[in-house]
């Protein structure tokens, strides 16, 4: 029997590839079904076909992607007792139908699975684009963190930095106010020094008017018994007798009665100032140059008194000012 349509001038498969098939009568079961033929060895050629379709749809998708990367298998019929050529022609042209068939669900199939890789390309793209913008997400969120963490940072640097300036700022004031305290101390130490040499130079070179003293009259109190109305000097009372002194270097410009005043003695300084002396009992000196501290007559009562006593006047100008204020500015304490 001639070679079936599609299958001549093709190459013997290798072996254990598929395996050549070469069905008998005795392997070949009856055909159930419209593809059974009333004719003996009809129904085998029909269902060699069905067969071959079966095989297709049974391999499926993935099979059919394997086949189609496998050389074509030859598949022979032997030649059959009782097989008209009219049913060869039949089973020809239906075997090249079912072969369309075939031919149209494996291209189905491809299609299918050329639809399904691209869903799953789609899908690995997606899943990938996902995780990438996950990756970034992330990213982007640990470094606004960073910067946070950074800026809280510089946040306390910046404020660690302006305490420290604060306390170095304050102990620098405490050290300049410490520093100015103690030089003002030292000035004051030094004022109050100088004050008391000068005090001390001072009393130097002047003295009190008389010893064993009591003060009994002010100047300016007011009384009856002072001409002028109140009274003009510094009343010393001490017994008759008693030392008198110049309070000062200078020279004696009167010394003699003077009425009210009784004996009296007049001593002018270098500036011009005129120290009294009155009521005196005696007078030691009545003129030239006298030394502070020199006696130049001595306590009495002489004069308008009411005791013993020394009055003390100091002028300036002809006018008189107090002594107690005068003697305490040339360091003296009456």
């Amino acid at each position: 029997m001639p070679a079936r349509e599609g299958v001549e001038n093709q190459e013997p498969p290798s072996a254990g590839a598929w395996g050549e098939w070469n069905p008998t009568e005795d392997s070949v079961r009856p055909i159930r079904g419209k593809h059974r033929n009333a004719k003996g060895g009809g129904g085998l050629a029909r269902s060699s076909t069905v067969l071959g379709v079966g095989i297709i749809a049974a391999v499926g998708a993935g099979g059919i992607a394997t086949a189609q990367n496998r050389p074509q298998v030859p598949i022979s019929i032997p030649s059959l007792p009782g097989l008209s050529d009219d049913d060869s022609g039949k089973d020809s042209r239906r075997a090249e139908a079912d072969g369309r068939g075939a031919k149209a669900a494996s291209g189905a199939q491809s299609q299918g699975q050329a639809d399904a890789g691209e869903i799953l390309r789609t899908r690995i793209l997606q899943q990938a684009e996902a995780q990438q913008e996950a990756v970034d997400v992330q990213t982007r969120v640990q470094a606004e963190q960073a910067a946070r963490e950074a800026a809280a940072a510089e946040a306390k640097t910046k404020r660690e930095e302006a305490e420290k300036a604060a306390e170095e700022a304050r102990l620098a004031a405490e050290q300049q106010a410490k520093e100015a305290a103690e030089k003002a101390a030292k000035e004051a130490a030094e004022a109050k020094a100088e004050q008391e040499q000068a005090a001390k130079a001072a009393a130097g070179s002047y003295s009190l008017p008389t010893s064993s003293y009591t003060i009994t009259s002010h100047y300016g109190v007011a009384g009856s018994m002072w001409s002028s109305g109140y009274h003009t000097g510094l009343d010393f009372a001490a017994p008759t007798g008693t030392p008198v002194k110049a309070v000062a270097a200078g020279k004696i410009i009167s010394a003699g009665w003077s009425g009210a005043y009784g004996y009296r003695i007049v001593l002018q300084l270098a500036d011009g100032t005129e120290v009294w002396y009155c009521h005196l009992s005696s007078m030691s000196v009545t003129s030239g140059e006298v030394g502070a501290g020199d006696t130049i007559g001595r306590v009495g009562a002489t004069g308008n008194v009411t005791g013993p006593h020394l009055h003390l006047e100091v002028r300036k100008g002809g006018s008189t000012v107090d002594p107690l204020s005068w003697l305490r500015s040339k360091g003296l304490t009456p």
